[in-house]
């Protein structure tokens, strides 16, 4: 079974992670998120592979965060994460998946954890 990156290649630990993953041979599929986003169904399984609720996938510094009044806590966790289909942007990077388990690259190293 391979790996799965969410990669945005203007990223630094995005770049490092899939580095990383490199150097250790596996198979690799990349996933050019903001070009290909997840659907809301794929959005969602990342995020029990995270054991994370959708608001901790969130990029809080990005304009359309702040635009989109996503600080709001009475959004609901299917607002969440319809906003980040449909501003990818808005997801935090990056993610791998191997198999059922997931975390975000971020140390880069992290990645040594499901792998």
């Amino acid at each position: 079974m391979g790996i799965k990156i969410y990669h945005n290649s203007r990223c630094s630990k995005s770049r490092q992670t899939l580095e990383i993953l490199k150097k250790k041979n596996f198979d690799i599929e990349i996933v050019e998120y903001l070009k290909s986003p997840p659907t809301f169904e794929e959005l969602s399984v990342i995020l029990r592979k995270l054991k994370y609720e959708p608001r901790e996938l969130l990029r809080k510094s990005e304009e359309v965060y702040k635009k989109e009044n996503l600080s709001d806590m009475s959004i609901s966790n299917n607002k969440i994460i319809e906003k980040m289909v449909t501003y990818p942007i808005l997801i935090e990077r990056p993610i791998v998946i191997n198999g059922d388990k997931a975390v975000i690259g971020r140390p880069p190293e992290r990645v040594l954890d499901i792998i």
